[in-house]
């Protein structure tokens, strides 16, 4: 498995800090090339190969750290895709 590909389109909305932030931590973790496109972070494992399973752990656990776990979720779309989905939050009648 070469690269895999993160949907953050709907992340973005929280700011390009908050993306950064996402690109370092998964750099800094899985030690492998990671690439920030416009509405997308491509993970290249290249040689070194990186589990999709152990990406997402990795996707949740920055979700949680920054406090983000409430608002987002991620999802596996494709093979080897996976989306930072908005959560819907229903609005608790009083």
């Amino acid at each position: 498995m070469a690269e895999i590909k993160i949907d953050i389109s709907e992340l973005k909305a929280e700011g390009d800090e908050v993306i950064k932030k996402l690109a370092d931590f998964l750099r800094e973790k899985t030690e492998v090339e990671v690439e920030t496109g416009s509405s997308e972070i491509i993970v290249d494992s290249g040689e070194k190969a990186v589990s999709k399973q152990y990406l997402r752990v990795l996707l949740r656990k920055f979700l949680h750290k920054n406090e983000l776990k409430d608002y987002f979720r991620v999802i596996s779309e494709k093979e080897n895709t996976f989306k930072v989905k908005e959560r819907k939050i229903s609005k608790e009648e009083e």
